[in-house]
């Protein structure tokens, strides 16, 4: 029973492997909260944007493979401009910001969708 119950815990990566897609890119909102300045930034996975005081990398935009406009899950680096250590570094989910959110002091990040080209 409990190798049973192990081996079916170690199919669950593989298949929400399979129900996810990887995007080309993804789109990030920005919040200035000092200014009030909101801000759109499209970025290609593996791109880097500098806005105000903070850099931010996207590593990867994935979505569900059988509704691609409900739900984006992106793989983001967010460090201080010229900090080697990140402010923030993992996966950010549009339909939940606040589920892995940026504590950042001026900004506010969130994951608005992914890009289909």
């Amino acid at each position: 029973m409990r190798l049973a119950l192990a081996l079916s815990l170690l199919a669950i990566p593989a298949l929400a492997q399979d129900l996810m897609e990887t995007a080309p890119g993804g789109v990030v909102r920005v919040l200035d909260r000092v200014s009030g300045a909101v801000s759109d930034i499209e970025l290609a996975n593996g791109q880097t944007a500098t806005y105000g005081r903070i850099e931010i990398s996207l590593g990867e935009c994935r979505f569900p493979a059988d509704n691609p406009s409900s739900d984006a899950f992106a793989l983001l680096t967010i460090r201080n401009t010229g900090a080697d250590a990140p402010v923030f570094e993992g996966w950010m989910i549009a339909s939940s910001p606040a589920l892995s959110a940026l504590d950042h002091p001026r900004y506010d990040v969130w994951v608005l969708r992914c890009t289909s080209n």
